[in-house]
């Protein structure tokens, strides 16, 4: 566990809006190489939250963030790296619903039925970067909930902002999910040196008994779920926290059940931090889900330099993956958009000090998974299959050899 000081935007600025995309692309496949199913063709008119693709394994759907006409499929780049086939959708800016929307409701009055249908008809997912399906956390018994607003990776800041611009919404829909599926306790994890959003909640916090703030320790990756259940409940699980009847919900996520249940609303937005040297001005900004960043960020301030000469971190320096350009879709797992100017990326050889091996939270033992990574039989008995992909190995190591990457290399060997 290692302890990281780096700039957060300030939760109570402003967040900005560029949700008026000319254009937006909609990946046919996710991160987990699931591909999607296109209901609608080139000519199609289609409203905002309409259902325009499905996935060909799960049936969960994918919503048209805008109102407009299918125009012609094209190839576009994801936050994970990769080209993926798109339905492009041409923006005629009415944002049309097919039916109308807005009208608030009472949040806590659907059964636990309703609510896991409703999480999967409007395609609520893990906004932190997992991507996974809301509404299969919620099938079994729940005793615990923790909402994560650790936000442990540098530089983002997007969780934050929601916490403290959005407290009393937080608290009504943690209250609401509680009452739906017959919760027992919610925890709110904090980062413990977040003074401004700790001192917010502890004004409202009264109010709800059965709901407690957790202060995470200012380490990473303190806002790992296995950690926060670790430690908030001293037991542990095998793959996922519903083992113990307990769910770990991002704080974005939560927020996006809010607009849910309280406007009947699909996730077709979210809030994503573009941060960097690289950026004239550093802010937290709502996107359409499907919006290209190349024309997001010239227009939220622009770069201080011709756009070449940078490199861009989607998902935070840790966890992210770099990018020589910002050609790149906005999906619901992007949670930040580091911008620097170019950087010396030379490799050295290891001097073996051993903090690779030192810091891995999951004990794995990163520089011998490198050097083995040719021997098969080897790779087996390091168990990178035990890798979070949280990048504290690259980040940690003093000659920036990609541990990360390796290690993940050496995942799919084992597979």
């Amino acid at each position: 566990m290692v302890e990281i000081n780096t700039k957060k935007i300030d939760p109570s600025k402003k967040v900005q809006e560029y949700i008026k995309p000319r254009i937006i692309y909609l990946p046919l496949e996710n991160k987990r190489e699931e591909e999607y199913k296109h209901l609608v063709k080139e000519g199609d008119y289609v409203y905002k939250g309409d259902v325009v693709a499905i996935n060909t394994k799960t049936k969960f759907p994918l919503h048209s963030s805008v109102s407009g006409y299918v125009i012609k499929g094209t190839m576009k780049k994801i936050s994970s790296g990769k080209l993926i086939k798109c339905i492009v959708i041409e923006n005629d800016f009415k944002e049309k619903y097919r039916t109308p929307k807005g009208t608030k409701k009472e949040i806590n009055k659907l059964t636990k039925k309703e609510f896991i249908e409703a999480l999967f008809d409007n395609g609520i997912t893990g906004l932190s970067g997992s991507n996974f399906p809301t509404y299969l956390k919620y099938k079994g018994k729940v005793k615990y909930l923790i909402v994560n607003g650790v936000e442990c990776e540098p530089y983002n800041s997007c969780d934050n902002a929601i916490m403290y611009q959005n407290t009393e919404e937080i608290l009504e829909v943690v209250d609401a999910i509680m009452e739906i599926n017959n919760i027992e306790k919610a925890y709110i994890a904090i980062n413990e040196t977040n003074t401004k959003v700790i001192n917010k909640y502890l004004k409202y916090i009264n109010t709800y008994p059965n709901i407690k703030i957790y202060l995470a320790g200012n380490y990473y990756p303190s806002g790992w779920q296995k950690d926060l259940v670790e430690n908030i409940f001293h037991i542990t699980y095998n793959k996922l926290p519903m083992e113990q009847g307990i769910v770990v919900n991002n704080i974005s996520t939560i927020y996006s059940i809010y607009e849910m249940l309280k406007y009947q609303i699909p996730l077709t937005e979210r809030i994503i931090t573009i941060i960097g040297d690289g950026v004239k001005k550093e802010t937290n900004v709502k996107v359409k889900i499907g919006s290209n960043l190349s024309e997001i960020i010239p227009l939220i301030g622009g770069y201080k330099k011709d756009v070449s000469n940078h490199i861009f971190i989607t998902g935070g320096p840790l966890n992210g993956t770099s990018h020589p350009d910002d050609d790149i879709i906005v999906t619901k797992d992007l949670t930040s958009v580091l911008v620097l100017e170019n950087i010396d990326e030379k490799v050295y050889p290891c001097i073996k000090c051993g903090k690779c091996i030192k810091n891995c939270p999951v004990k794995l033992k990163p520089i011998f998974i490198t050097n083995n990574i040719n021997n098969k039989e080897k790779l087996k008995k390091l168990h990178p299959e035990k890798c979070i992909k949280c990048g504290l190995c690259s980040y940690i190591c003093p000659s920036r050899i990609e541990l990360k990457e390796i290690v993940k290399k050496a995942r799919d060997i084992c597979e």
